[in-house]
């Protein structure tokens, strides 16, 4: 039988070592789905759920966690409702799907970087029409190859069984949900929770991008964790930092230059909790592997991702939410599903969005470890082992549609963002009354000077 909400949030809890105590004061609120193949508001409650229990453990709270199954799904997509102005298109123009020789194949071209390294392979350069053209001469493994390896992001679209049967889809279900490894370093740290405002005083590193670390770092945020985000010079994300920079100090360091790498270490010595989502390896290549990571910040609690998992012949492989959505079989399934001429994906980034509350509650289930013993501790996580999640709870089952947003559904307060004023949708979780606020509007990455919010020693620490 498919999963009820309960029974997927209980999944997920147990994948996380929580106590199954607190799942007793769950409560899952709201109706209808959104319109998909998969259980995809079920995965949206569910994780937000996860992380809500996470938050109530942690901070000793007894009441209901409380999730609103119908803002869930809306958080889903996009929380942000600006006022007067627009946020600019989520996509490159040439960024989805083409048809190959063969099927079909997802090129991700956001990045300036990828989009060069396809215009390369492909000899076809700014427009779509021409990409289309130059793409229907190849086969879609052998584009999909050749784009990877001229440094770009590509997935050809596979079934649901050709992914079961692949290499990597075989490593990723052998993969834990969260797989933690314990630390035997201890931290100095003197944060505790407090009821009021659970996170306030956590120090939270956040070096993640597109879309799960920082929908993690966001949910931190929310319950007072002073979260600095930190970039490289050259990099944005237009088109979704109003999304995801709420409630974050946003600063920029170049790991190259010895001035910069100096405060970055400062900065990771007085953290509690890092949170990164580089390739495997690439903190590594900059000096800053575990070890050194712990030597650093003794205690450390260290939540990393990546798309395609951490073992098999694609571990450390490029990808989005919207590759792994190919590669591994969503994608083709919804295009059956609804009889579709083209790929039919998730109807949002479900993969990103419940992939980083899932970090948030790794993130909160090893503090409440440390507070315990003082002892740090590791978990990673993937996109595509969420994906795995998703598949196995089954096909959705017919429900009503999501009813229409309605202005009672937005919080009351004006946002005042870097761009201009804007409503936010109402947080989709409460744990025993509280619910989630941040302290600052969202901002332009690197907008602030890299620095905590606090010094050691003040309150919480």
């Amino acid at each position: 039988m498919p999963e009820r909400v309960e029974e997927l949030t209980a999944r997920i809890w147990q994948s996380c070592a929580g106590s199954s105590r607190g799942l007793q004061s769950l409560r899952i609120t709201g109706t209808g789905a959104l319109s998909s193949a998969f259980r995809a508001t079920d995965l949206a409650a569910a994780s937000v759920a996860a992380a809500g229990l996470a938050l109530a453990e942690v901070a000793g709270l007894a009441g209901p966690v409380t999730v609103d199954r119908r803002l869930a799904s809306f958080w889903f997509a996009t929380s942000l409702r600006p006022v007067g102005w627009r946020v600019p298109a989520p996509w490159d123009p040439v960024a989805g799907d083409y048809r190959a020789r063969d099927g079909w194949i997802r090129l991700h071209t956001n990045a300036p970087h990828h989009r060069a390294a396809a215009e390369r392979v492909l000899g076809a350069q700014a427009d779509r029409a021409g990409m289309e053209r130059a793409v229907s001469g190849w086969a879609k493994a052998e584009l999909e190859a050749a784009v990877l390896e001229d440094g770009g992001c590509a997935a050809e679209m596979r079934g649901l069984d050709a992914w079961a049967a692949h290499p990597q889809g075989l490593a990723v279900a052998a993969e834990p949900l969260v797989a933690f490894t314990p630390t035997s370093d201890r931290t100095a740290s003197r944060w505790r929770p407090r009821p009021e405002r659970p996170l306030a005083g956590l120090r939270v590193l956040d070096l993640t991008r597109v879309l799960a670390g920082p929908v993690a770092t966001r949910f931190l945020a929310g319950f007072g964790a002073d979260v600095l985000r930190i970039d490289a010079p050259d990099w944005t994300e237009p088109a979704i930092e109003p999304e995801v920079t709420l409630g974050k100090t946003c600063s920029r360091l170049d790991l190259r230059r010895a001035a910069d790498r100096a405060t970055f270490e400062a900065l990771l010595a007085g953290a509690d909790v890092l949170v990164h989502g580089y390739r495997p390896g690439a903190l590594d290549g900059l000096g800053y592997g575990p070890e050194a990571r712990r030597a650093l910040a003794p205690g450390l609690i260290d939540v990393s991702l990546d798309a395609y998992g951490w073992t098999g012949p694609w571990a450390g492989r490029r990808g989005f939410d919207s590759l792994v959505q190919m590669s591994c079989g969503l994608a083709e399934a919804g295009q059956v599903w609804r009889q579709a001429e083209t790929p039919v994906p998730l109807p949002v980034q479900a993969l990103d969005h419940a992939t980083g509350y899932l970090m948030a509650a790794a993130v909160l289930r090893l503090l409440a470890e440390r507070l315990q013993d003082g002892t740090g501790g590791q978990a990673r996580l993937s996109l595509a082992r969420t994906a795995a999640l998703l598949i196995a709870a089954g096909p959705a089952e017919p429900e009503p549609a999501l009813a229409p947003e309605t202005p009672e559904d937005l919080a009351p307060e004006i946002e005042a963002t870097s761009w201009g004023p804007a409503r936010r949708l109402r947080p989709p979780l409460t744990v025993a009354g509280t619910a989630m606020r941040w302290d600052r509007a969202a901002r332009r990455l690197g907008d602030d000077a890299p620095a905590w919010a606090a010094e050691p020693g003040a309150a919480g620490r």
